[in-house]
């Protein structure tokens, strides 16, 4: 059985939203193209879903603004502009998704004490969102992930994909990502890949 993960391909994160990654809307096509021709047994989506005040949020952290490093529970935390608040429309998806045919929506970031960049878990590793636990009830041999970004919520998603579900096949759909920082993605690439994490781009799968 084979899935396919679409990481947070929301407005806040494309053009126009609050968090916005640069060409975030570019990966929207190809994910649908993977959604409908991808040959995927079972399609599953994570949602950024912060309450207000969120604790990541710079505006939490008096004198410190948006990409600045901060604190959290005792953590070091990159700080980021507000975004993907419970219930506004930065939070939906992006509009042109395909999101009928997506099987299971996995939100997460809802612990205003700890950030959640993974799919999988909290920040800390403690709390897990129970996407792992669909995934083994599906019996899923195969994950393709993509979204956005590489070099955050994506890289730790795959990273915790490999961890969580032993036995797996791992992948990451290159060009159906995009990330912040350009020479995060580059690192974010090299680290996945160390774990174990397969790269592809979209035509190996499509068979175009």
């Amino acid at each position: 059985m084979k899935a396919l993960l679409l990481v947070d391909i929301q407005n806040g994160f494309c053009p126009g939203g609050n968090l916005p990654v640069p060409d975030g809307e570019k990966v929207v096509p190809v994910a649908n193209r993977l959604i409908e021709e991808g040959g995927y047994d079972v399609i599953v989506a994570s949602q950024d879903w912060h309450p207000e005040g969120h604790g990541s949020f710079a505006s939490q952290h008096p004198g410190k603004k948006p990409f600045e490093m901060g604190e959290l529970c005792g953590r070091p935390q990159m700080l980021w502009p507000d975004h993907c608040v419970q219930g506004t429309s930065d939070a939906e998806f992006h509009p042109d998704l395909k999101i009928d045919d997506i099987d299971y929506i996995q939100q997460k970031g809802e612990n205003p004490a700890i950030d959640s960049y993974s799919a999988f878990r909290d920040n800390d590793k403690a709390a897990v969102t129970g996407l792992a636990g669909y995934l083994r009830a599906q019996q899923i041999n195969e994950l393709d992930i993509c979204g956005l970004a590489t070099d955050y919520c994506v890289k730790f998603s795959a990273l915790d994909a490999v961890e969580m579900l032993p036995g797996v096949q791992i992948c990451f759909i290159e060009d159906a990502s995009r990330g912040i920082d350009p020479k995060g993605v580059k690192a974010a690439i090299e680290e996945m890949r160390q774990k174990g994490v397969g790269v592809v781009k979209s035509r190996q799968i499509l068979k175009d």
